[in-house]
């Protein structure tokens, strides 16, 4: 998947909750935040450039969407800040999360989850690595 900006995140966050979305209703959303008209239109199409959104013409207005759903993108996103930033090394960021005092019993029980899912993953794959 195609690297993108905080910017071109946040653009292509609004787009997939409220697709499809014309330019004008983005920019309405952002001029909030002090984002242009053109500014905006650009980080779409820079999106669009790379795949991400897409646009049909609907009644003489464009109308976007993304093209990728927002799991994949953000397993895109941690996978490039693990790896770039972290070195490979998942370990930092675990730390991080043990020390987060931000995070609810769910959202702990959910790591949990996961954990042990990937137990059971490695696993299976050590067994069936074995039985060859």
């Amino acid at each position: 998947m195609p690297k993108i900006g905080k910017e071109e995140l946040a653009v292509f966050q609004y787009v997939h909750s409220h697709a499809p979305v014309s330019v004008r209703e983005v920019a309405d959303h952002f001029a909030d935040h002090g984002k242009a008209r053109t500014t905006v239109l650009t980080v779409m199409e820079r999106l669009r450039d790379k795949g991400i959104l897409e646009r049909d013409k609907v009644a003489g207005t464009f109308r976007y969407r993304g093209t990728v759903d927002s799991s994949s993108m953000m397993r895109s996103l941690i996978g490039d800040f693990v790896n770039e930033v972290l070195g490979g090394s998942v370990s930092p960021f675990i730390a991080y999360m043990s020390e987060s005092d931000q995070l609810s019993s769910a959202q702990i029980q959910e790591l949990k989850a996961i954990i042990e899912d990937l137990d059971d993953t490695k696993i299976k794959s050590r067994a069936r690595g074995k039985s060859r």
